[in-house]
């Protein structure tokens, strides 16, 4: 009995409790492949007549556990799988006793994943004792390098013993930066390039951008007699050209000597910040970095011509060469180091002191933790492809997109788990996976599963109608030209397939609302969730999405019918919620809402404008004493712009009694009419929006017409008095104008002197007499 309740608790866990997270988030779903692509928990049920006559295929694509509730059995469930197939898995070296060590395996997996489905495989890793090292000692050779390049040049045997202790397989290279000639990084005068020195120092060289000096070698002899010639330069700024020098020495590969099988270490030994990328503009240097290697005659030839490189170009060529850096800097560009370390993968900073005499203890700390630290990632990563690692060792770092493990001495194995989910379709892609500053790495090829591998029974051949309309393909009818429907029974008869699914859309939409299959050129609905059967001609109304209340539909008081509640007698409300009462709907004049609104749920729901309770006034409403005038005007007085048509316009709208006073109250109107005169009246309203009562007083308040004679003749007077007025001012003026003249006449004449003398040209007139008898005597 307790094996019984044992293996049906096990048959539980692994079809129940195992599938509750599995969700299948269907779209679009016309056959198998298209359930595959949908999710990775999304199976297909091939099993004939699975589907009942007018449900929708789709129902075919769910989870596992969802379909086999349904009836489809397991040999009937289609699922695709992930596989793992390891071609190359040779095992890994214990020490270095063969020219290509094995440091990682497998060495070769080929993956074949279901889109969105992770699959995870492991990696192995072991470190292999003795394996060779490669060191390039890359110095700076500016004139504050001075007291450093006498230290370092003496430094060769304690370098080799120091790398001896680590491996029998130990090489040494020596290259020297300075930084670009050109201004204004370096003095351009003839003179100062030859020395760029300060003073007459006689070991000055001639200023360079970047010197390959030895290439990888084991001989200590060799080291010092090559170290030896070198001598400081000099330049003008403060940071140097240590970046150019760095690729130029990770991208020269065969000048520099690397081997194949070795640890790769640049040693940047400076006492000063760096150039990058965009920093050539100064000099005018356009041209980008082009990451190739330019070295002749073991100089740097494009040193002058070609920008910095940027740090990610020199992160991602350091990375490709498999080059663990290692600064060995000042104190006090220590912090400006490690910020450059933590941009790029495998690098670490160590102080430097004043002389460089510590260079080989920093060197082999450096080493130490950098061989110490595994850490392995990936390459060329195809798009919509997710890998994640989980480190099995003693001291990893958390983290997914890249396995870490800190701590790993020489000869101890261990392990990643590696998860990699293909979130796409796609063929044939391939992306590596290797650890940082190793040689050895692992190729992935990866393809997905995305078409479904169905054996159709044999005895299917008439499940599509017969005469062979049709043929079996993972469960569903795939129909010949000329036919289509869920069994193939519908014979199109000369119109094409678009016509008749075209008289299947509403308004150009989606074809039977995506709730019915389209057979024939009419819908056939499916089965709603409940076990309802959506309805209409385009299958656009159900009955189970009608409004609640109380959690139950339509108030458990009516029907649902296609989105809306139709309820039961003595119900009322858009969801059946309340029993059918006007008696808080009713007035004091026994109308319901004063006709202004509907009783609904025992209150009044008021048109537009009105307010509750009763729908009895309208704040926001026009003021009828102005709406209402033309009215009042014709029916009153027989004048006004309805005259003509007064009982037509007004009768239906207005009841009117004329009287000889209004008594006074708060809804009296007192307005002019057309004719300029004051209409005094008062309206009621009656039930319903436009229904008044009117109170008209029959006298209106006419003014006086005016008196024409006085008029005419004040008319006459003042134009009389405005002419005689303008007469005077014109006179005026004129008197104005000669009293200043014969004033001016007057002051020029008092100025006026005259001379008292005669004037000798002037005679007096003379009248001479003579007597015509006077003789003389």
């Amino acid at each position: 009995m307790d094996r019984l309740q044992f293996l049906l608790l096990l048959l539980m866990s692994s079809n129940g409790f195992c599938q509750q997270g599995e969700v299948c988030s269907k779209s679009v779903i016309e056959s198998c492949d298209d359930c595959i692509k949908s999710g990775p928990h999304c199976v297909w049920c091939q099993q004939l007549n699975f589907t009942k006559k007018g449900e929708q295929e789709a129902a075919r694509c769910d989870t596992k556990a969802q379909l086999i509730a349904r009836g489809c059995e397991m040999d009937n469930i289609i699922s695709p799988q992930n596989t793992i197939t390891i071609e190359k898995k040779d095992p890994l070296s214990t020490s270095f006793d063969q020219e290509e060590p094995v440091q990682l395996s497998p060495q070769k997996i080929n993956l074949i994943l279901r889109p969105g489905l992770p699959t995870t495989f492991s990696v192995s890793f072991r470190r292999v004792e003795g394996y060779p090292v490669d060191l390039y000692y890359l110095m700076d050779l500016s004139y504050s390098m001075k007291d450093d390049l006498a230290n370092v040049q003496g430094l060769g045997k304690e370098l080799f013993e120091a790398l001896n202790k680590i491996t029998k397989h130990a090489q040494i290279g020596f290259g020297a930066f300075v930084d670009k000639t050109v201004l204004p990084y370096t003095n351009t005068n003839k003179e100062k390039l030859q020395n760029p020195c300060d003073g007459n120092d006689q070991q000055c060289q001639a200023a360079f951008g970047y010197r390959h000096v030895l290439s990888m070698t084991s001989s200590e002899n060799e080291y010092k007699e090559k170290v030896a010639k070198q001598s400081i330069s000099g330049n003008l700024d403060s940071p140097e050209g240590s970046l150019d020098a760095m690729m130029q020495a990770a991208v020269c590969g065969d000048k520099v000597g690397w081997r194949n099988s070795s640890t790769r270490l640049i040693v940047l030994a400076t006492d000063a910040g760096f150039h990058m990328a965009g920093d050539g503009k100064l000099a005018g240097i356009l041209e980008p970095n082009d990451e190739q290697c330019h070295m002749e005659n073991s100089l740097y030839t494009k040193s002058s011509d070609m920008d910095y490189p940027s740090v990610g170009q020199l992160a991602m060529q350091l990375e490709k060469n498999n080059i663990q850096p290692i600064f060995a800097v000042t104190k006090t560009v220590e912090n400006v180091y490690k910020q450059l370390s933590s941009m790029i993968p495998k690098s670490e900073v160590g102080v430097l002191s004043s002389d460089s005499k510590n260079v080989v203890e920093l060197i082999v700390n450096a080493y130490s933790r950098l061989s110490s630290k595994v850490t392995v990632t990936h390459d060329n990563l195809p798009d919509n492809v997710r890998v994640f690692y989980t480190p099995i060792c003693d001291n990893s770092i958390k983290g997914n997109i890249r396995g870490v493990c800190e701590n790993v001495l020489v000869g101890k194995k261990i392990s990643f788990n590696v998860t990699v989910t293909a979130d796409s379709c796609m063929e044939n892609k391939a992306f590596i996976i290797r650890p940082l500053g190793i040689k050895d790495t692992l190729t992935v090829t990866l393809s997905t599963n995305c078409k479904c591998q169905c054996n159709d029974p044999v005895e299917s051949s008439s499940h599509c109608t017969e005469n062979g309309r049709g043929r079996v393909n993972c469960g569903i009818c795939k129909c010949n030209e000329g036919y289509v429907g869920q069994f193939c029974e519908c014979d199109r008869g000369g119109k094409d397939e678009r016509s008749l699914r075209a008289s299947c859309q509403r308004q150009n939409g989606t074809e039977c609302e995506g709730q019915g299959d389209c057979v024939c050129g009419r819908c056939l609905c499916h089965t709603s969730e409940s076990g309802k059967s959506y309805h209409g001609d385009y299958c656009e109304c159900d009955d189970d999405h009608c409004e609640k209340f109380q959690n139950q539909l339509c108030g458990g008081n009516g029907k649902c019918n296609c989105g809306k509640c139709e309820c039961n007698p003595g119900y009322d409300g858009s969801a059946c919620h309340c029993k059918k009462s006007e008696e808080s709907c009713l007035t004091i004049n026994n109308t319901v809402c004063y006709g202004r609104g509907t009783c609904k749920c025992n209150r009044c729901e008021c048109k537009e404008g009105y307010q509750r309770p009763l729908c009895q006034t309208c704040p926001s409403c026009p003021d009828p004493c102005q709406t209402k005038l033309n009215c009042i005007e014709c029916l009153g007085f027989d004048s006004g712009p309805f005259k003509k048509n007064c009982s037509l316009a007004c009768s239906k709208s207005l009841h009117h009694e004329m009287v000889d006073s209004i008594p006074k109250s708060s809804n009296e109107c007192h307005q002019k009419d057309s004719q300029g005169c004051w209409i005094n009246f008062k309206l009621d309203q009656l039930v319903g929006e436009d229904n008044y009562n009117a109170l008209i007083q029959k006298q209106r308040d006419c003014p006086e017409p005016p008196s024409v004679i006085a008029i005419i003749g004040g008319s006459i007077a003042s134009v009389a008095l405005i002419g005689i007025i303008l007469l005077m001012l014109i006179k005026l003026l004129l008197y104005m104008k000669d009293l200043k003249e014969f004033r001016k006449f007057e002051n020029e004449k008092k100025k006026s002197k005259w001379a008292e003398a005669d004037n000798p040209l002037f005679q007096n007139a003379t009248t001479t007499v003579a007597n015509p008898t006077f003789t003389g005597e």
